[in-house]
């Protein structure tokens, strides 16, 4: 299947802004590229090292419901500029690492910021996540850290997953999962003009219930069930900041994260942390 780069305006910000030298976002976004995880609530303004924090620790979340252990081969899908893989570069040892993502640019600048370490092996390579360049039971673990609302279709995907885990393998994901009776509204996410804005396409239509049904259906069973929208809520406070800083035009950028941020307070959208064990 022919891969093709898609449509994520905030990458084009912040990939810019990075080759200008912006120390603030080099620090807060040079190395993850998602939503935070704050264990307290943080006092004052969140700084953009604070902020750097909370994402390492939201990446941790994600990579400590699969259960990592030393040894194994893992692969992070839409894996950014490599954060992930550098976090588990430097707390796990003997490990085989492989980054995946769809954008050129993010794979470059990943292989130049990461190094392997602990006799671990490091590899980045550009594909489509619902079309996985790999074969067969060929991983212990596949990792997709806020990143599956961007996929062609989460059931295909799910289905790679399956099929290039070892049994007893397991996939864990971070999402935005909407209660049911806000799909009518999460399904304008996907159209235009939304589907051309700040974020680019984005599916928040998967549902906790249709998680389920969608891992008993290509043969994972539910083994982390994790709500951390509480701890993920500083975030929006520290990319007004941010947006204001850059002097962002683009009306999207508002308004898609306002939506976000009240769907997450009014507990309409929840933030979760899932993991799933390929059945044997």
């Amino acid at each position: 299947m022919a891969v093709k780069d898609i449509l994520l305006p905030y990458f084009d910000l912040l990939l810019a802004q990075l080759e200008q030298g912006n120390a603030k976002l080099e620090l807060a976004f040079g190395r993850h590229v998602h939503w935070g995880y704050w264990p307290q609530a943080p006092q004052g303004v969140v700084s953009p090292e604070d902020f750097s924090q909370a994402a390492e620790n939201l990446t941790r979340e994600v990579y400590d419901a699969a259960g990592i252990e030393n040894g194994q081969r893992i692969l992070d899908v839409g894996c950014g500029f490599g954060g992930t893989i550098a976090s588990l570069n430097e707390n796990f040892s003997g490990v085989e690492l492989i980054g995946l993502n769809i954008d050129t640019r993010q794979l470059v600048r990943a292989q130049e910021k990461i190094k392997a370490c602990s006799g671990n092996l490091i590899c980045f390579t550009k594909g489509n996540a619902c079309w996985l360049p790999f074969p067969d039971q060929s991983f212990d673990v596949v990792l997709a850290v806020e990143c599956i609302f961007h996929f062609p279709q989460r059931r295909q995907f799910f289905e790679e997953a399956f099929r290039i885990l070892k049994p007893g393998g397991r996939l864990a994901l971070s999402d935005f999962v909407p209660r049911a009776f806000l799909l009518p509204l999460t399904a304008l996410s996907m159209k235009w003009p939304f589907s051309r804005g700040f974020f680019g396409r984005c599916n928040l239509q998967c549902t906790l219930a249709q998680y389920k049904s969608l891992a008993e259906n290509t043969g994972f069973k539910p083994r982390v069930e994790k709500d951390i929208t509480k701890n993920t809520l500083p975030t929006y406070s520290f990319l007004r900041a941010m947006g204001e800083e850059l002097k962002i035009k683009d009306p999207s950028a508002k308004f898609e994260t306002w939506i976000v941020e009240w769907a997450s307070r009014l507990r309409l959208l929840r933030y979760l942390v899932l993991s799933f064990e390929r059945i044997k």
